[in-house]
């Protein structure tokens, strides 16, 4: 769907993981001294998993996640397991370089400032330590509404929950495919690729304004 040239941007829409914060699959296991085959043992079976996305989209539990992922992986795996599940939101938040910053100047700006993130039911447990919080006046987690991107529902759900015209808002996220998801919708949408001068630039070419 095309953008009216005559609607402004009012509001800017953000994915968390990524995009305001770092996910560092690899890291939170190098944290518990696993290396080699074991490491992508891991990395495929707990964050590859269909589990962890159904956890995400609160149809599991996170001790169901954990029960089901044990299943598939060796018994001196299984505590690893429920560590990276259950706790790898404990270590330090690694913000996006340059993201807070650029939300402050959207803030300043008049922007209004919105989160939509794919996150189990944890997430409450670390908002407080995502870089440029302070700036959101909105937040829309997959978990706690029962929605997933990138289904229509839950972009259909953010902007009658805010009261927000699709027409007005951009959305940024790192995955092409929640892109296109917003789009459908006549929301604008920008491919987030880890550099925030980038997106400074694609945001100025729709018109916004930086203070």
């Amino acid at each position: 769907m095309e953008q009216n040239p005559h609607i402004t941007i009012k509001n800017i829409i953000f994915d968390m993981g990524q995009v305001l914060m770092h996910f560092r699959p690899e890291w939170y296991i190098d944290q518990l001294g696993i290396q080699g085959k074991d490491k992508e043992l891991l990395l495929q079976l707990v964050f590859g998993s269909a589990e962890w996305v159904a956890m995400d989209h609160g149809k599991l539990s996170e001790e169901e996640t954990i029960e089901k992922i044990q299943c598939r992986l060796p018994e001196h795996l299984h505590s690893a397991c429920e560590q990276l599940v259950g706790g790898w939101w404990k270590h330090p938040i690694f913000p996006m370089e340059g993201m807070a910053e650029l939300m402050q100047e959207l803030h300043n700006g008049g922007y209004h400032l919105y989160l939509l993130s794919n996150a189990s039911l944890r997430q409450k447990e670390y908002h407080e330590r995502i870089p440029g919080v302070e700036y959101l006046e909105g937040r829309v987690v997959s978990a706690e509404c029962g929605m997933l991107k990138p289904h229509r529902e839950i972009y259909e759900h953010l902007l009658k929950t805010y009261s927000l015209n699709p027409q007005e808002c951009v959305f940024i996220d790192d995955s092409p495919v929640n892109v296109e998801g917003a789009m459908c919708l006549g929301i604008q949408g920008i491919v987030f690729h880890g550099d925030c001068e980038v997106l400074r630039r694609e945001l100025a070419e729709m018109g916004i304004i930086f203070r």
